[in-house]
């Protein structure tokens, strides 16, 4: 007589899909997270391709980046009222992943898609590299008052910013970088999610109509000075 063996367990190979299989039996993942992942890990991993490409940049890439300095400033810093953002020492996945979107149709923008659409495909990364290694400018943009900070920590404590965008609010990966950022964009963006007129992030949407057009103008004026 031969000792039984035991059955032995198939080894599967590992997919993205087995990233939820092994969450836990305690921590169910309903269809809308299971997408939700599955798109983080879409992005990352398109993310991780560009940067593990050799880049480096191209003839005239830096002639290019002088087209963004004229509503993006030529030292980092937006034009007074203006509603562009601040993108230099902005995160570079944030900036590659706006880029792609801008190229794509996801993001809509009068100024910005005729722009992109004249960068070939391997230029976004190069310009993305190229603001992303700039210091962040100082706006010297003023601490809003006590009461406006109030509103301001009422709806972040809401919608929870920090969890994404961290507790210092400079973002990480490709979350951008929120501290800093000029109050007028910070306001136009947060209402653009909320009206859907920018639809490149449809979690954001969600996040803003949790809160109000009153406390989005305290958030963006409290993100602007932090």
């Amino acid at each position: 007589m031969f000792p039984s063996r035991k059955p032995q367990t198939p080894v599967r190979t590992a997919t993205p899909d087995m990233l939820f299989e092994e969450r836990g039996r305690d921590a169910p993942c309903n269809e809308r997270q299971y997408k939700q992942r599955r798109r983080v890990i879409s992005a990352l991993a398109t993310l991780a391709l560009a940067l593990l490409s050799p880049v480096a940049y191209g003839q005239g890439i830096e002639e290019k980046a002088q087209i963004c300095a004229a509503c993006h400033g030529e030292n980092g810093v937006p034009p007074a009222q203006s509603a562009a953002p601040v993108i230099w020492g902005q995160n570079l996945g944030y900036l590659f992943f706006q880029l792609r979107d801008f190229k794509s149709g996801a993001r809509k923008s009068d100024q910005m898609t005729p722009i992109v659409e004249s960068l070939e495909p391997g230029e976004l990364m190069q310009l993305a590299q190229f603001f992303s290694r700039r210091k962040w400018p100082d706006l010297r943009q003023l601490r809003p008052d006590q009461e406006v900070v109030a509103v301001a920590q009422r709806a972040n404590a809401a919608i929870v910013c920090a969890a994404c965008h961290q507790r210092d609010f400079t973002g990480d990966s490709n979350q951008p970088r929120l501290a800093g950022q000029t109050r007028a964009y910070l306001e136009k963006t947060m209402i653009d999610f909320r009206t859907s007129a920018r639809a490149n992030n449809p979690g954001m949407h969600e996040l803003m109509l949790g809160i109000t057009e009153k406390e989005i103008a305290a958030l963006a004026t409290y993100l602007a000075g932090f």
